[in-house]
């Protein structure tokens, strides 16, 4: 399936179905079980993706707990109000567990590239002492931040409408978290891509690691 398809399935299942479903159903079950009912399309097309991509690995591991916790968070609220709030201080919560990765010195964008790099044939190992090169190792770190400041502006603006229109702000949310999404995404893979073009253009940086890993094994 090419990324053109994925672009139209993430419109229809992250933002036209759970419109939909608010709208249509908030009157009849109430404000609570509709925000509930409208996860389950994106519950579905993210398992769905999942088993599709067959990323089995860091970044998979990532998007399914990130989504069971979600999913946890939403029906443990008990009202329409809490549940927006809740999905705010995850959001920050999720900021602060991409800060501690870069703080621990292990920044959870190199992990996801490594995922990628791996997918692509290329062998883990060698990969991952390449991107601690030093030049790579500090763009993976602002890509990282990246992650991290996609959830804090989406949790502060969150925070915003809620404030402003209560229940209400959910419809509104859910425009502004995939735009946001969108938005913040094309800055992560312009620099995911800015690190494939160091790496082409410093090919020293493969022969130091190539090196390195020949007299490890000769050690």
């Amino acid at each position: 399936m090419n990324n053109r398809t994925f672009i139209v399935l993430d419109i229809v299942c992250y933002v036209v179905f759970p419109l939909a479903v608010w709208h249509l159903t908030r009157d009849v079950i109430g404000d609570y079980y509709a925000m509930l009912l409208s996860t389950v399309p994106g519950i579905v097309y993210t398992i769905y993706r999942f088993l599709a991509l067959k990323k089995v690995n860091v970044f998979g591991i990532f998007m399914i707990s990130n989504l069971v916790i979600g999913t946890l968070i939403d029906v443990l609220a008990g009202s329409a109000l809490q549940l927006l709030w809740n999905n705010v201080v995850f959001a920050y919560v999720m900021a602060v567990f991409f800060l501690l990765t870069m703080l621990a010195r292990r920044p959870l964008a190199l992990y996801f590239l490594l995922d990628f790099t791996e997918l692509q044939g290329y062998d883990r190992k060698f990969s991952y002492k390449l991107f601690h090169k030093k030049r790579l190792f500090v763009l993976l770190n602002l890509i990282t931040l990246a992650f991290a400041l996609q959830n804090i502006i989406l949790a502060t603006v969150k925070f915003w409408l809620i404030k402003e229109y209560g229940v209400e702000a959910f419809d509104k949310g859910i425009i502004l978290k995939q735009a946001l999404s969108w938005g913040i995404s094309i800055v992560i893979m312009a620099g995911y891509a800015y690190t494939g073009r160091i790496i082409n253009q410093t090919p020293h940086l493969i022969r130091e690691v190539q090196e390195e890993m020949k007299n490890r094994k000769e050690a």
